[in-house]
């Protein structure tokens, strides 16, 4: 098999954060953290990772607050021990040579009461998951501040644990994703209205962050177009409108943006080839990773196989500008060592992921 494509092992270099190539590995969410602390072996999984030559690794969804976990195993970005813990992983990952970041994550309506008996309802925009289906508490003012001060606490957290910056988790239907979408968000306050009034929340959190740390700390952001509970959901469904969804959060001061696609080939819009993130970067000027695929053997909903040579694709794009690095998911759970084995030509001694490896993922 041929060397990983040159485009994608060259450095990345921006103004908030330098890489050594322009490979990401996506957020994945594990529930390996008892009581919500991750352990010596959540530290080695990283590490195994930067070992094995992935340029930035970003962490599975971090809760930044007790309302936003939607699990006692995931872990947290809030409380001392799991705080401490993850600066342990921090170093893990320094000392080989890697960068990391961690997702920040409010899981809202599809957080599971049942996890957690006593505690109040699940929260959304407007108490619903998705259209017509009441699932908890709509939030209230104060509730929004709060959460608002979560995210900066966490980004501080993540500044004083030695991250490289921080990723906020604005997709697939959890908590700030359901104030962008018309269904779910039906606030006739200063939250809701239109496509620009429903991203307020949104750019607010990134404004909290950037003003707890500075200009200097990267800050990047996941949305999608798609939800958990609707593939086929649209927040723009032109260049026009998701120009104007991202202005707002641009403005705010996102860095980079990470464009969450199921198929990152596609294209996103009619008479044009780029995808999700190859607009995102003609229309706001910003870095972009694009993510959906790479290198998976099949997708499970609906089940189909997905390119067959996508690194390729990848490659082509960050050559031609597109997009900046791709993320990549499963591939990366299968074999710690992708990056490495591609870039030596060894992509036929790659182990692949199935779901029967979650117990004894390495």
């Amino acid at each position: 098999m041929t060397p990983l494509p040159a485009s994608l092992l060259k450095p990345f270099v921006s103004p908030t954060l330098v890489l050594r190539n322009r490979i990401a590995m996506a957020p994945m969410t594990r529930g390996k953290s008892p009581r919500a602390v991750p352990g010596a072996d959540v530290a080695a999984y990283y590490r195994r990772r930067a070992e094995g030559g992935v340029g930035l690794l970003i962490t599975e969804g971090t809760p930044v607050h007790p309302l936003g976990s939607p699990g006692a195993s995931v872990p947290n970005m809030f409380g001392e021990e799991c705080l401490a813990a993850w600066k342990r992983i921090v170093d893990e990952v320094h000392c080989v040579g890697g960068k990391i970041i961690p997702q920040l994550w409010h899981v809202g309506p599809l957080r599971n009461p049942r996890d957690f008996p006593g505690s109040r309802l699940p929260v959304s925009p407007s108490g619903i998951g998705k259209p017509g289906d009441p699932v908890g508490e709509v939030l209230t003012e104060s509730d929004i501040a709060e959460i608002l001060r979560a995210f900066a606490d966490a980004t501080r957290h993540a500044k004083e644990a030695g991250f490289d910056g921080v990723e906020i988790h604005g997709a697939h239907g959890y908590l700030i994703d359901l104030f962008f979408w018309q269904a779910t968000n039906l606030r006739r306050d200063a939250w809701g209205g239109d496509l620009v009034g429903r991203t307020r929340f949104a750019a607010e959190i990134v404004r909290a962050c950037r003003r707890e740390v500075g200009p200097g700390f990267h800050i990047q952001f996941r949305y999608s177009q798609w939800k958990q509970q609707d593939y086929t959901a649209k927040l723009a469904r032109d260049p026009g409108e998701l120009a104007r969804f991202l202005e707002p959060l641009t403005d705010a001061g996102v860095d980079l943006f990470h464009c969450s696609s199921r198929r990152f080939w596609e294209a996103e819009f009619e008479g044009s080839p780029l995808n999700l993130a190859g607009w995102t970067k003609k229309l706001t000027g910003r870095p972009v990773l694009t993510v959906g695929g790479v290198d998976a053997e099949r997708f499970v909903e609906p089940a189909q196989p997905c390119l067959p040579d996508s690194v390729a694709a990848a490659d082509l794009m960050v050559a031609r500008g597109e997009v900046d690095g791709v993320a990549v998911g499963r591939a990366l759970l299968g074999d710690p060592r992708w990056v490495e084995k591609w870039a030596a030509g060894a992509g036929d001694e790659i182990r692949r992921f199935a779901k029967a490896d979650l117990s004894t993922l390495a």
